[in-house]
């Protein structure tokens, strides 16, 4: 449970003698005992994501650690990092939740250098827009690894990372700027500790209106959870008490606990299992009778138009208006794909409004048999 569990970033934390105290600042930023466990989780789940991405793209040893939860109004926030990019983003399924990222301008180049494909040292003086854009590319990986966690944790709602932007703050700057200054929100600060190149710190915020109604709604998914299982602990009527556990038998070893998994041989019958044998009639199990079994399965079907291969650098560059060449000639057949395996080819039509394929062509029934 998360109420009794630390994470491993947590322990980390603690060996580094890093502050797990909870929440500092005034002003509303006292929270609940179960509501700050579930800030800890956030702040575990949103360094492990950090961990995991940055260390894919470095291919190096990266470690993070979860430092000060603080709350404090936006402008107090942003005279804190120093030439921050910050990257925003709202969360689809959570309200739309206003969710910022801020690290240095540093941390930015050297993230942007890594989703390039470089080793993170030789960076520009500036950072140009295509460094940016390979920057809040990195950033969105990092959130997206953690919605998908996020997800159990909000009793399996679906969380997308919409609305992203993200730029290179400097002079008077707020992380949220649709909202006042004085302001209040949550912030976690995750120290990234990467091979050969140092630490760069990640700030992640969250409005404290927005933190507490989050955390306020795991909260009570938890508290439900426990809610429900302890009746079944307890013996509560309606439900069946747990059977009692076996007493250790005298002369049993010196400290070992008593437990319903172990067992006195003397006292319970052991015997070898018997299996009736296994007799198949002729012709069972051959043919298209095989066939009948997954006959109701769903399968995926795609309709492929062509493909491409491109650059990092091709991709970044895309805006709305830009055209992508595929390897396949105007008026060639589409590919009709079942679950990746290419069954039947076919000519794009449409019916109605939708679009739809003409089959023209498809494999042998032993070739898709065999591509199933």
């Amino acid at each position: 449970m998360i109420d009794e569990l630390l994470s491993q970033d947590e322990i980390n934390a603690l060996l580094s003698g890093a502050d797990l105290g909870g929440v500092r600042g005034a002003g509303g930023g006292d929270f609940p005992p179960g509501q700050e466990s579930v800030l800890n989780e956030l702040a575990g789940i949103f360094s492990s994501s950090t961990s995991s991405v940055y260390g894919m793209l470095a291919g190096k040893e990266v470690s993070t650690v979860v430092g000060e939860k603080s709350v404090m109004t936006q402008k107090d926030f942003a005279s804190a990092p120093e030439e921050p990019f910050a990257f925003r983003v709202t969360c689809g399924g959570l309200d739309d939740a206003p969710l910022s990222l801020v690290i240095t301008e540093k941390g930015a180049l050297t993230l942007a250098d890594l989703m390039m494909g470089g080793e993170g040292k030789d960076l520009p003086e500036e950072a140009g827009e295509l460094y940016l854009n390979a920057a809040q590319e990195g950033l969105s990986q990092v959130v997206g690894a953690a919605f998908t966690s996020m997800s159990s944790l909000l009793g399996g709602k679906r969380l997308m990372p919409e609305n992203i932007s993200s730029s290179l703050e400097s002079g008077d700057w707020v992380p949220f700027q649709d909202r006042s200054p004085d302001d209040e929100l949550w912030s976690v600060l995750v120290t990234i500790s990467i091979e050969d190149l140092g630490d760069f710190p990640l700030w992640i915020a969250m409005p404290l209106s927005v933190v507490k109604k989050v955390a306020g709604e795991a909260a009570k998914l938890i508290s439900g959870k426990d809610a429900q299982q302890a009746p079944g602990r307890t013996g509560s009527p309606g439900r069946p008490s747990p059977a009692p556990e076996r007493a250790e038998k005298p002369g049993a070893e010196a400290g070992r606990p008593a437990s319903s998994h172990i067992y006195d041989q003397s006292s319970v019958d052991v015997r070898p299992a018997e299996f009736v044998p296994l007799i198949q009639k002729h012709g069972e199990g051959h043919g298209s009778s095989r066939l009948d079994l997954v006959a109701d399965i769903p399968v995926r079907v795609t309709v492929e138009l062509g493909r491409t291969r491109k650059n990092i650098s091709d991709i970044l560059s895309m805006t709305p208006g830009s055209v992508i060449e595929l390897d396949k000639m105007a008026g060639e057949p589409v590919d009709i794909l079942v679950n990746g395996k290419l069954v039947a080819r076919g000519e794009v039509v449409v019916i109605d409004e939708n679009f739809g394929v003409r089959i023209t062509e498809i494999v042998s029934s032993a070739g898709r048999v065999h591509s199933l």
